[in-house]
């Protein structure tokens, strides 16, 4: 341990389910479902996070030597850069070119979910950054014996994130759309905080969905139906295929992600004539709602602004959460009352040229980041105060 107080030992576990869920969940904490041990365990006995899948489960145990848990990270074996959200083609080509082999990489990471939260799973002990310290370093161990090109932590915590800068590794930040609630207690009380102008706006948005004969509402837990899935299943598939994608998740992910996360899952579903027509998957957090997958079979004006955002918005205003997290991309988003904040991942390449190669890029990065964010922040829809 970095302290010095003890011995640990790290090893890999090839299935999640090999880890009892109380030892890991003690440790990932409960506020963020995507680092859940039944989120993850459902990703990989549906066949979404495997290795057929390009996401070989490596999971990192931080242990004492008398086999108490000390830390734990979910980490992966990827052969590719997909369902990460957070870039890294242009490296694997750069390296390659130069006649380097990038694949397969090590990911830290809460597979085909761009939601920051905790990655370096230690729990709230004294010596917990000790135990996360470790765990870098076990990393940074195994990949090196494999022989690998590089390990990623993405979208971690900002306090995980200065760990990995003080352990040298390279930081890099990004940059998604939140909705902060202000204690507001209805969705008029959060319009009375914009513009006239922007207030308008999303009244017009929202009184076109009742004037198209649709129907929006959040199914949560038991209450979202088989035939629900089926729906959603559809609406998935179907924004994939126009975007010529891949979906990442299988039909059977759905219905056993909600047997084990229970009320953690909503579900906002549209219909029109009592038919589903689109729908938008949530997860729930102890402060916030995590908006992830939207789909929809047909045109309809307005209604992926209704079903992802101002559906959450209400959600999270009844049910007193701090935040939506929305997700990726989408600039648009600002003018609905997302703001925009920063995102964290760290870095380690074991090449001295290649990292300082990459490092200098994060930098770069980092100053169009900022100023993009400080750009955004100026066309803010909330009203000035005097």
């Amino acid at each position: 341990m970095p302290d010095g107080n003890g011995a640990a030992t790290a090893r890999v576990v090839d299935r999640i389910a090999d880890i009892p869920a109380a030892v890991w969940d003690s440790l990932a904490g409960y506020d963020n479902p995507f680092v859940s041990h039944a989120f993850l365990n459902a990703l990989e006995e549906t066949g979404c996070a495997t290795n057929r899948a390009g996401w070989l489960p490596h999971h990192l145990v931080v242990e004492t030597v008398d086999g108490q848990v000390l830390a734990v990270a979910p980490l992966y074996l990827k052969s590719h850069s997909q369902g990460e959200y957070v870039f890294d083609h242009g490296w694997a080509h750069a390296w390659e070119r130069a006649g380097g082999q990038y694949y397969p990489k090590m990911q830290v990471a809460a597979p085909f979910s761009p939601v920051s939260g905790p990655r370096l799973l230690a729990g709230d002990r004294p010596d917990s950054d000790d135990a996360r310290l470790t765990l870098l370093r076990a990393l940074e161990t195994v990949c090196d014996k494999l022989e690998l090109s590089s390990v990623h932590v993405t979208f971690s915590t900002e306090h995980e994130w200065n760990l990995m800068g003080a352990a040298d590794w390279i930081q890099r930040v990004g940059r998604q759309f939140h909705w902060h609630n202000r204690g507001y207690e209805s969705f008029d009380d959060f319009l009375a905080q914009l513009t006239s102008r922007k207030r308008k706006s999303i009244r017009k948005e929202r009184r076109a969905i009742g004037d198209q004969g649709l129907v929006v509402r959040p199914y949560v837990g038991d209450d979202i139906r088989p035939d629900h899935w089926d729906a959603f299943y559809r609406f998935y598939v179907d924004t994939y295929d126009r975007k010529w994608g891949y979906p990442y998740l299988t039909r059977e992910f759905f219905e056993v992600a909600q047997d084990r996360l229970g009320d953690r899952i909503v579900l906002m579903i549209a219909e029109k004539d009592d038919r589903p027509v689109a729908g938008a998957l949530n997860l729930r957090g102890s402060d916030a709602l995590f908006g992830r997958n939207w789909g929809c079979l047909a045109d309809f004006p307005f209604l992926h602004f209704e079903t992802c955002y101002y559906q959450a918005i209400d959600f999270a205003i009844a049910h007193g959460l701090a935040r939506v997290e929305a997700g990726t991309q989408g600039p648009h988003k600002v003018q609905r009352g997302y703001e925009p904040v920063e995102t964290y991942s760290g870095h380690y390449i074991p090449n001295a040229s290649f990292r300082d190669a990459v490092e200098q890029f994060c930098r770069e990065e980092q100053r169009e980041v900022e100023w993009e964010m400080a750009a955004m922040a100026e066309r803010t829809p909330f009203r000035q105060e005097n």
